[in-house]
């Protein structure tokens, strides 16, 4: 695979941001469409969006529920990379402490999962939508404790890339790794971001934005 392309940046320059949000689509999938699909409904003010770019609008070619080759992970290794450095780059380009929310849609959520299991934890939070660990159990990764960082993980029943045993596995690792987790499965759901998952983003966006740590509004 050839070398990654240059991301979208959206929303308010970082140096104004209340909360920097990279967010990384799926296979087939450019930055622009998550623009249109995620992001786009998104309604939280003050916040700077990087949306990475794949280059061949794909982050790795094997399918995430497959045993991992070495080809795979190093198309994995050099994706997981490149985001790594436009996080560092985004973070940079702030001058100054800014809560961080790490996200993606399928192929992106699961590369979103395998970064968290690779560099995390950080300050902020995640939000996989319709993701899953990559590789199957028998496979060696890594594994970090997430040190109760909130984490938001989505899947569907009839989801054709992400089945429910995969979503099921990823929710057990993210609870042994003690992420501060909170998961939906949506029934019937086809694959894509549905009005209820952005719009738990976008609580999630605003309570960062605020200061707090999502899920831990007092409740009423």
């Amino acid at each position: 695979m050839a070398m990654h392309d240059v991301p979208l940046r959206l929303g308010v320059p970082p140096e104004d941001a209340k909360v920097l949000c990279v967010f990384v689509h799926g296979r087939t999938q450019a930055p622009e469409d998550m623009r249109e699909q995620v992001i786009g409904r998104l309604k939280t003010a003050g916040i700077a969006y990087v949306l990475p770019r794949a280059a061949g609008n794909s982050w790795y070619d094997a399918r995430a529920v497959d045993p991992l080759t070495n080809e795979a992970r190093r198309q994995l290794g050099a994706s997981l990379d490149h985001v790594r450095t436009i996080v560092a780059d985004f973070t940079r380009d702030a001058g100054r402490f800014v809560p961080m929310l790490l996200g993606g849609f399928s192929q992106g959520a699961c590369l979103t999962l395998e970064y968290a299991m690779k560099f995390g934890p950080w300050d902020g939070a995640m939000v996989n939508l319709t993701g899953c660990r990559v590789g199957t159990p028998a496979c060696e990764r890594p594994f970090a404790d997430l040190d109760r960082m909130p984490v938001y993980l989505t899947g569907s029943d009839k989801d054709p890339w992400i089945p429910v045993d995969a979503f099921a596995g990823a929710a057990e690792a993210l609870g042994k790794a003690r992420a501060e987790l909170r998961c939906d499965i949506f029934p019937d759901r086809a694959h894509e971001a549905s009005a209820a998952e952005v719009a738990q983003l976008d609580e999630i966006l605003s309570a960062l934005a605020a200061g707090n740590k999502p899920f831990r509004q007092v409740a009423g």
